[in-house]
């Protein structure tokens, strides 16, 4: 085991990379570094991130060499670890995949209906790239991946790199619920045992053990139903977190069973949702609006008085946490639990193996260890086959060139639906991502 550890960050321009950073520098003990380094294509946004994170380098942990570049040519030498998190297209594309459906009387969203699959498909050139650069200059460095949409990006990975050990797909959206929950019952999410199921973005909770082994989805459950529901972070929310987090008092009030991701807000209650959506002002707008202004001017104001002591950038540290702790429950052994993306291959009875099913994981340095699901009630498998299905179409578009199961892709998907419909809103994104799609045929 090395004594310290060499780590790039992809994506070094985006706005959740100050708390990345932050958690790099406040985890040494656990992930100890030699040398942290930032690698984006856009030189002036990773350049405001980039100064940010010399002044926190140099103030709380200076025995690391931290720099930011542009250039890709030697960035993966030599390194352990690599975390991902690209937006290939930017904001600009994002918005894309959010109003063209919109303008059609569909669901736009950054990872679901047609807008996720625009920029899953836009997302995989790049991802692809990637792998293979890290793999040129470090072939056995772990790649923690993030990059949204992460059902697609992980499926579309494992077909092209079918012998590919070195690659664990995440999601922040279980731990920020975790940390949700502690929040409501007043413990420390840390200690929960959770059983959870589904595919990303879509899935749920069956179980959450405390430390005496008593499980709280019942009490969870009652305490939504009543008293509602907020995020950890609720004070750091934008508006539309707060409305997705509040939906889950209605998803518990018809299918009480178990305690869902909030993305399945979109796919059981499409209508609803769509009448609170503004096509002219949709979530990339808020972000750009919001978030985007905050992290990059606290950024520029760090730069500007030379010290990062007491700023407020870090606006979810649960991200930043939790790739930091996979890192290293990789890197130590710890077989720590963490609800991860792997192939299915019999963990789910009965559902396909090659689907990348999100469940809890023992992780360690052979990556992750998944615990077995068993069979799961109709009602959800439906759910889930239908998702898979248009998912694995989705990626199956993208690697054959094929119009024809795009299109397949979109009719299956719950937010469009309909065929004529699906044809539309497809041909709109061809052209609208036509600088970043194959040509499909």
């Amino acid at each position: 085991m090395k004594e310290k550890l060499n780590v790039v960050i992809v994506g070094g321009g985006s706005t959740w990379c100050p708390g990345i950073l932050k958690s790099l520098t406040k985890h040494q003990d656990i992930l100890p570094l030699k040398r942290v380094v930032m690698y984006d294509t856009d030189a002036d946004r990773q350049a405001v991130i980039g100064e940010f994170g010399k002044i926190l380098f140099r103030e709380e942990a200076p025995d690391v060499a931290f720099d930011y570049t542009t250039d890709k040519s030697r960035v993966y030498e030599d390194v352990d670890f690599v975390l991902c998190q690209i937006r290939t297209g930017g904001y600009d594309m994002r918005s894309t995949d959010e109003k063209i459906p919109l303008s059609m009387g569909l669901i736009g969203q950054e990872t679901v209906g047609a807008g996720g699959m625009a920029y899953g498909i836009r997302s995989m050139t790049d991802m692809i790239e990637i792998v293979n650069d890290v793999r040129a200059q470090s072939p056995e460095a772990w790649i923690i991946n993030y990059t949204n949409p992460a059902a697609l990006v992980a499926y579309g990975l494992a077909r092209v790199f079918p012998d590919e050990h070195h690659i664990l797909n995440i999601c922040d959206q279980p731990v920020n619920l975790l940390r949700s929950y502690g929040r409501l019952l007043g413990c420390d999410s840390r200690e929960f045992e959770p059983v959870y199921f589904g595919l990303n973005h879509f899935g749920w909770f069956t179980h959450i053990y405390d430390k005496a082994g008593r499980d709280l989805v019942p009490v969870i459950r009652d305490h939504v139903r009543e008293h509602g529901f907020k995020p950890a972070d609720a004070e750091q929310r934008d508006q539309s977190w707060l409305d997705t987090y509040a939906m889950v008092a209605d998803m518990l009030h018809d299918f009480p069973d178990y305690l869902p991701n909030t993305y399945l807000q979109y796919y059981l209650y499409p209508k609803y949702k769509l009448a609170h959506l503004d096509p002219a002002y949709t979530r990339s707008d808020e972000v750009i609006n919001s978030r985007e202004k905050r992290v990059f001017a606290e950024c520029r104001r760090v730069a500007q008085v030379g010290s990062a002591k007491g700023s407020s950038v870090v606006q979810n540290d649960a991200h930043g946490d939790m790739i930091v702790e996979v890192s290293s429950a990789i890197y130590r052994n710890t077989r720590q639990t963490f609800i991860v993306m792997v192939k299915n291959d019999g963990i789910i009875e009965g559902f396909p193996n090659d689907a990348m099913v999100e469940v809890a994981a023992s992780v360690g340095v052979n990556g992750p260890q998944p615990y077995a699901v068993g069979k799961i009630e109709p009602f959800y498998y439906g759910l889930m086959t239908t998702q898979y299905s248009y998912e694995r179409l989705a990626m199956e578009a993208y690697l054959e060139h094929s119009y024809e199961k795009a299109l397949q892709a979109l009719t299956l998907n719950r937010l469009v639906n309909d065929a004529k419909d699906a044809r539309e809103v497809l041909d709109k994104l061809i052209e609208a991502n036509k600088d970043y799609w194959p040509e499909l045929k």
